[in-house]
């Protein structure tokens, strides 16, 4: 018994190393590319950008619901959350916020009437037309409506004085802070992790890799403010060091939220698209939280026009 267990132990802490360095090496070559584009000045670019990783990451979540065997209606939460970015961005872009805002609502109200109107010919009983809604609704709104603010915070920044977008800076700035915190999470963990944080949920998650978390966060906050000064509108040191802990502790429950998913339907990944890190779900699941949050610190912290 002993035997097997100092031979397995090497193998494992090999193999937990290499997983990191290729989920690392994926990572980093991903939102390059994301990051170039982003800074390309062609607006349709990121657009196409964002539906894509949003669109697979909600196909995704609707296949995780078919391995666990729950009803939903993908097609039609597939084909409303085309509708919702690709129009959310042209509103965004060439109207204004006001107009976004209104045009989400009316999507929404577009989306629930579809659901009704595919429910009728769906021949399902007892509590499955509700749970075939429920689903396909909470798929819609955790994806997709969050994963937009991405789209949301480019154009919540004003343009420059020769009309170009100066909001990719701030969302450099959250990848970099969201992506910090993970890694932090993931090294201080494996390096010292002891206390479990939720072992219901994760298994592997501890109180060590939360604060490490933190720690990353607020280092890559402050070092961002340092590195982009005039770039990032309205921040100041005390807003860096603020939200760089927020979005660390925003970061961690994203990531926790996706394994409450995962867990309830049966999956390790969301899917098998990206080496080490599993699908473009389990690539923006921080994101997912931390978006938002960036968001409505800007618009109601900072108070950008």
């Amino acid at each position: 018994m002993m035997a097997v267990t100092v031979e397995e132990a090497p193998t494992k802490s090999a193999t937990t190393r290499s997983t990191f360095i290729l989920r690392f090496i994926s990572t980093i070559a991903l939102w390059s590319i994301a990051l170039a584009i982003m800074f390309s000045g062609y607006e349709a670019l990121y657009c196409l950008l964002i539906s894509v990783f949003g669109l697979l990451a909600l196909w995704e979540f609707y296949r995780m619901l078919d391995h666990r065997g729950l009803p939903n209606f993908k097609i039609t939460g597939l084909l409303c959350g085309a509708v919702m970015l690709g129009g959310s961005f042209y509103y965004f872009s060439q109207m204004g916020p006001a107009r976004s805002y209104d045009f989400e609502v009316a999507v929404m109200l577009f989306f629930l009437l579809s659901m009704f109107a595919r429910q009728m010919f769906a021949g399902l009983r007892e509590d499955q037309p509700l749970q075939t809604m429920a689903y396909t609704l909470f798929g819609l709104l955790y994806v997709l409506w969050l994963f937009n603010f991405m789209t949301k915070i480019v154009y919540v920044i004003p343009r420059s004085d020769a009309g170009m977008v100066t909001g990719q800076f701030y969302c450099l700035y959250l990848i970099a802070v969201t992506k910090f915190s993970d890694m932090g999470a993931y090294l201080t963990g494996m390096a010292i992790g002891r206390h479990l944080l939720v072992p219901h949920i994760s298994p592997k998650k501890t109180w060590e890799g939360f604060f490490g978390a933190l720690a990353f966060s607020m280092l890559a906050s402050v070092g961002l403010f340092k590195l982009m000064p005039g770039h990032l509108v309205g921040l100041t040191m005390t807003h860096a060091v603020v939200l760089g802990l927020l979005l660390g502790a925003s970061a961690v429950i994203g990531d926790l939220a996706e394994s409450i998913v995962k867990r309830s339907a049966g999956v390790k990944d969301s899917g098998g698209l990206l080496p080490g890190i599993g699908g473009a779900l389990d690539l923006i699941d921080s994101l997912l939280f931390t978006g938002p949050l960036l968001f409505f610190y800007l618009r109601l912290v900072l108070r950008v026009p």
